[in-house]
């Protein structure tokens, strides 16, 4: 595959027009594939100029990025991965980087611009602080800690810092916009901003619990990781790019509109403005990231390096069907505007694309985060319909299988998870012992307590320790 076979589109608009009005925290692969893309085709009907990005980060590893984009003007390449063929654009939505520094500095100077009316985030679904058994900001974080009599250390500092110089110029706030992935992001942000000044401040938490907002969101795009293949991508459009973005064609932004300082008309390139951010967002967390996390397990018991290779498993995605149309679809109501059985088809072809090449080791990770949101929740309300939920169950004792760290093969299976030695002494005692995986309660909450689960859990569990995935899988589908 060369250049010549390519086509490359750069932004039509002229970028020296732009000035911004948006801060981002959290410069991943994920917003430069999706916020960026959006503003990127607003900027190019000629409106919203005035709402362009500065970036920033406050981990170390944000410097890095920070390096690589400035290097090349701030332009990310993103390339759309449709099976029907490849295409790649330069999208120029941002204009600056902030240095990151240890202290926030040019970060909270950056905020506290009158012209900045919007502060995101994408900070991934463990960067919220929450206690997994509470589901609520927790204090006692060590982060928090530190951040706690002075705050501008973590994001959430930072953006404090910022509100309180903003406060004493007499400038109007911003609004704060997560853009991670996470059941009413919006109240979850202002959790941690409102309850971290809280702690050092109680005047200025009540001042930004009043005047501050913070729209809830959904968001969706699967975007692999960069890496070499990646990297060769670009190189095939003729470009030499060390942070190039890969994702699927499909994207979807919906959200509340709650910006008090304004916000671009992001509804005239196809996000949804709407009060019912919460239907939508169950919808995409139930059935897409719990699908996500239904195949990642058999799939990495299984050897499989790709999720379209396990799509492409007969087993799997009898799996994904039957727990999908069984268990977890009964639990999700009715979306505006949405045939929920076509958003299932549309999903299972998206997880199919062979062109996206997400991994199963990526679908794999952090379950400790993961499967309290996109799991249990689903699992505690089919439970509640009355289903015995033997699916789901399967998907609890697979994760629980997976975390003993051998495949069937007997391959190890390296860490792949914050709390990964936690995970592998408890999931190594549940083979002969399965309720001490459902006493993890700031996974499971009172499941282990539940009269009828934990059995069906533990019978599942030991399919698997003594029949292994693929003899399991097949019992289950029938």
């Amino acid at each position: 595959m060369n250049a010549a076979s390519h086509s490359l589109a750069l932004p039509s608009y002229d970028r020296s027009r732009l000035t911004p009005g948006i801060v981002h925290i959290g410069l991943g692969n994920f917003h430069r594939a999706h916020m960026a893309v959006y503003l990127d085709d607003l900027f190019a009907m000629g409106e919203g100029m005035d709402w362009a990005i500065i970036g920033a980060g406050v981990r170390a590893g944000d410097a890095a990025m920070r390096e690589a984009l400035k290097a090349q003007d701030y332009l990310s390449t993103i390339i759309e991965l449709d099976p029907a063929g490849k295409s790649a654009r330069r999208v120029g939505a941002m204009t600056d980087f902030v240095p990151v520094q240890d202290d926030n500095a040019p970060l909270i100077a950056a905020m506290a611009r009158p012209e900045i009316r919007i502060v995101s985030l994408t900070v991934t679904e463990g960067g919220y602080f929450i206690d997994p058994a509470t589901g609520k900001f927790d204090p006692t974080a060590p982060e928090i800690v530190a951040d706690a009599p002075h705050p501008h250390r973590t994001a959430f500092g930072a953006i404090i810092a910022a509100l309180k110089a903003r406060r004493a110029a007499g400038v109007q706030p911003f609004t704060v916009m997560s853009c991670d992935n996470l059941p009413g992001n919006g109240h979850v942000a202002q959790s941690a901003v409102v309850e971290l000044a809280r702690l050092s401040d109680p005047a200025l938490a009540d001042w930004i619990d009043a005047n501050v907002a913070f729209p809830n969101g959904m968001v969706d795009r699967i975007t692999p990781a960069t890496g070499p293949r990646e990297r060769a991508m670009a190189e095939a459009f003729g470009i030499s790019d060390p942070v190039p973005v890969t994702c699927e064609p499909f994207r979807q932004w919906v959200l509340e509109d709650n910006f008090p300082a304004g916000r671009p008309p992001l509804e005239k390139v196809g996000v949804t403005f709407t009060p019912h951010v919460h239907a939508y967002e169950a919808m995409k967390i139930r059935i897409l990231n719990g699908g996500h996390a239904t195949i990642a397990y058999p799939g990495g018991l299984m050897d499989i390096e790709y999720v379209h290779e396990a799509m492409a498993h007969p087993l799997i995605l009898g799996l994904l069907n039957k727990v999908e149309r069984d268990e977890i679809i009964p639990t999700v109501a009715p979306v505006p505007d949405t045939n929920l059985a076509d958003y299932y088809s549309k999903i299972v072809e998206r997880f199919a694309n062979p062109e996206v090449a997400d991994t199963e080791r990526r679908l794999c990770f952090d379950g400790s985060n993961r499967q309290p949101k996109f799991i249990v929740p689903p699992l505690r309300d089919a439970l509640a319909l009355g289903k015995t939920c033997e699916g789901l169950a399967l998907v609890c004792a697979l994760w629980c299988r997976y975390c003993a760290g051998t495949t069937d093969n007997g391959k190890t299976i390296a860490p792949n998870d914050p709390s990964w030695q936690v995970l592998q002494a408890a999931a190594k005692k549940a083979q002969t012992n399965p309720q001490v995986w459902l006493e993890q309660r700031t996974i499971y909450g009172d499941l282990a307590d539940h009269p009828t689960f934990p059995a069906t859990f533990a019978a599942q569990l030991a399919s698997l320790r003594d029949h292994g995935t693929e003899a399991t899988l097949r019992a289950y589908i029938g």
